[in-house]
């Protein structure tokens, strides 16, 4: 999929219509980003976003006939630069596509 570098949108900030530099970000995991931190581990597990701790029973065990692996394409995260303010906002939700270049 082919996108221009640059391309007139609005800007949140500006809170008018700008020429904006378009830049994709680099995927990171969930502890990526600090690895060391353990605590926002910790606090991500309390709210639910990774399988606790304990047995769950029958659904502590991996789906048996389902197809599982990862997905071929993965989500754009397109990130806008305005040219009249100098600040960046993310685009927001991204869609699928295998490769993505900047024309």
């Amino acid at each position: 999929m082919k996108r221009p570098k640059s391309l007139n949108r609005h800007c949140p900030f500006c809170n008018k219509h700008t020429e904006q530099k378009v830049s994709t970000a680099k995927k990171r995991a969930k502890g990526a980003t600090h690895p060391l931190s353990r605590g926002s581990k910790n606090r991500a597990m309390r709210r639910g976003e990774w399988r606790g701790v304990g047995n769950l029973g029958k659904y502590s065990k991996p789906p048996k006939p389902k197809m599982v692996g990862k997905k071929l394409s993965k989500k754009t995260d397109f990130r806008y630069t305005c040219s009249a303010c100098k600040k960046t906002h993310a685009q927001s939700s991204g869609f699928r596509a295998k490769k993505v270049e900047l024309v």
